[in-house]
């Protein structure tokens, strides 16, 4: 099988995960190019993965040797990025979150669905083992009718992290802790058990932090069989713990904190998936293992491939950004 030419566009922190991932398939792909406006970026990234760099991102795009693109620009880049990889006809691979708001991720997905080509979104949790066998004990029934559920994210950023220009502001981020962190958790959960409703929420910008948006949240919700659920998700709590989920089924409960998840079951049965690293969770917003990076990525490949939707598609990633719009809402009262 020849291997799928590929342009990397934005080479910030979230490129090294991607660049890894890519020198570790590098039997199905070649990077063609790494494009940033940046000198200094492109300069650097040469330098530590040796691969082809350039500061003309439209002349990466448009490259006919690069069949997909994997856009890891600031989110309000997303949608004018993916429109030119579009109309230049590549697949398009957008980092987490989709665009600034709603309606902006729906003219991406929309245009990705009227130019044939395929679309994912960088949403990896789902693919950590202990994820995908939860996923599979909640389709098979294992836990039995979920009666109730609940998603923390107390993680921690220091001050630092949001000095850097636009980090935090509606402008470049188009929210806090919501949508640039607990993105992943969030829309892990919603595909889990669903959300059919937001009964009430809170938001507030902490002492601990000097920021336009919002560092903490926390909601009530209605799963997607009417049961409750609660949502909670900040920056504000060092030095930063595992993400995790909790659901209580009618035969059993599952927790999954970071990537491990226990099972107990009511007849006293118990599964453990142990846990793959750390989760970024703290202040070293990169210390993770990229294996999820490297599945979802390997998945994109299959898609691009295979002429079928990646795993997490644009509908997807929208359905979850929908839902921290509707929580933000249901915080303003």
């Amino acid at each position: 099988m020849s291997r799928i030419g590929v342009a990397i566009v934005g080479l910030g922190p979230a490129s090294q995960p991607h660049a890894r991932c890519l020198q570790a398939l590098g039997d199905r792909v070649e990077v063609v190019w790494a494009a940033s406006r940046s000198p200094e970026r492109t300069a650097a990234f040469a330098a530590t993965f040796g691969v082809p760099v350039t500061t003309d991102i439209g002349a990466a795009i448009a490259d006919p040797a690069v069949e997909a693109v994997i856009v890891l620009t600031p989110p309000a880049a997303h949608l004018e990025v993916a429109e030119r990889c579009f109309a230049a006809g590549k697949h398009v691979l957008v980092e987490k979150p989709l665009e600034l708001t709603v309606a902006r991720g729906r003219a991406l997905v929309e245009a990705g669905r009227r130019s044939g080509r395929r679309l994912g979104i960088v949403l990896q949790h789902r693919f950590r083992p202990a994820s995908l066998r939860l996923r599979e004990v909640l389709r098979g029934g294992g836990l039995g009718a979920v009666e109730a559920a609940s998603m923390a994210v107390p993680w921690w950023r220091p001050q630092a992290y949001y000095d850097e220009p636009g980090r935090g502001t509606m402008a470049r981020d188009g929210g806090g802790v919501l949508l640039t962190q607990a993105i992943h958790t969030l829309d892990l959960f919603r595909s889990l058990v669903g959300v059919s409703d937001v009964v009430a929420a809170s938001r507030a910008t902490t002492g601990l932090h000097r920021m336009e948006t919002e560092d903490y949240v926390s909601a009530l919700v209605r799963l997607g069989n009417g049961a409750p659920g609660t949502v909670m998700a900040t920056t504000a709590f060092p030095p930063g713990r595992p993400e995790r989920i909790e659901i209580m089924g009618r035969h059993g409960a599952a927790l999954l904190v970071g990537g491990r998840l226990e099972i107990d079951w009511v007849s006293g049965e118990r599964e453990i998936v142990e846990a793959e690293g750390a989760t970024g969770a703290g202040a070293n917003i990169m210390d993770f293992p990229i294996d999820a990076h490297l599945a979802l990525i390997g998945d994109f490949l299959d898609a691009c491939r295979d002429d079928r939707d990646p795993a997490v598609s644009g509908e997807e990633a929208l359905a979850s950004q929908m839902l921290v719009d509707r929580i933000l809402q249901a915080s303003r009262g």
